[in-house]
């Protein structure tokens, strides 16, 4: 099978990117848009409507909402008249140990990180099974294996992630849909705003412990989300692709 990797790969694709109005959701918004995709770029944060352009359309919306996911699909068909692509990017953490973790945060993270997943993977298969193609790229983290103190809920969430890639997968398959995700490792993003003075940073000295010994940047990640959203990945089903500079292969 002959492979394009030029930078119209994605000519004619439609895709929805959740958690588009920065870091690593930004980026793969970007790269797809460059790579000759319409996109809709999904986001609770107004600052998203800073990607509009042609091809490009901006959707503020909470992805923990069931109608959300359902505005954000039919925006793709009626605006562009398809769905090829859903990138299920949209994030958050905190750092608490789960005695000190209330019922309201908890249920925050996996509302977001695993439930948004959800909601936009059902729709979104609801447009694509009729085609009969389609990529569904959700994004986790190496906390989709790996723990560490002060991360239940989000560990919960990226291990619910990556069982709901899996589960997916076998279900879309027959239909030309093809579901995989990626692990990500430490990313310099704001995604840690909340939890220190200077998220980025933060993440940029911590991924020095990984054997790569940095933090990747959010263009990194764009690359191996284009990559499976991309006919190039064509045999790959199921798979959660680590992009984390080594740190889940790595003893303490």
């Amino acid at each position: 099978m002959a492979t394009q990797t030029s930078s119209s790969e994605l000519a004619g694709k439609v895709a929805i990117v959740t958690g588009a109005a920065s870091g690593i959701g930004r980026a793969t918004a970007e790269l797809f848009h460059a790579r000759g995709a319409s996109v809709i770029a999904e986001d609770r944060n107004p600052q998203v409507e800073d990607l509009a352009r042609d091809g490009i359309v901006p959707l503020i919306a909470d992805v923990t909402r069931e109608d959300a996911a359902r505005e954000a699909v039919a925006l793709a068909v009626d605006r562009f008249g398809r769905l090829d692509i859903l990138v299920n990017n949209a994030g958050i953490i905190m750092n608490k140990l789960v005695v000190d973790t209330t019922l309201e945060e908890w249920n925050a993270i996996l509302a977001v990180n695993a439930t948004g997943a959800f909601l936009h993977a059902r729709e979104a298969m609801r447009a694509m099974t009729p085609q009969g193609s389609g990529a569904i790229v959700n994004v986790g983290s190496y906390a989709c294996f790996q723990a560490f103190p002060t991360i239940a809920a989000y560990a919960a969430s990226k291990g619910a992630l990556a069982q709901l890639t899996r589960t997916l997968a076998l279900e879309a398959i027959g239909h030309g849909i093809r579901v995989n995700a990626v692990g990500s490792g430490d990313v310099v993003t704001n995604i840690l705003d909340g939890v220190h003075t200077d998220g980025a940073a933060f993440l940029a000295k911590h991924g020095e412990n990984a054997p790569i010994r940095r933090a990747a940047q959010p263009e990194e990640l764009a690359e191996v989300i284009a990559f499976l959203a991309s006919d190039r990945a064509s045999y790959m089903v199921g798979a959660v692709v680590m992009a984390d500079g080594g740190m889940s292969v790595a003893l303490p």
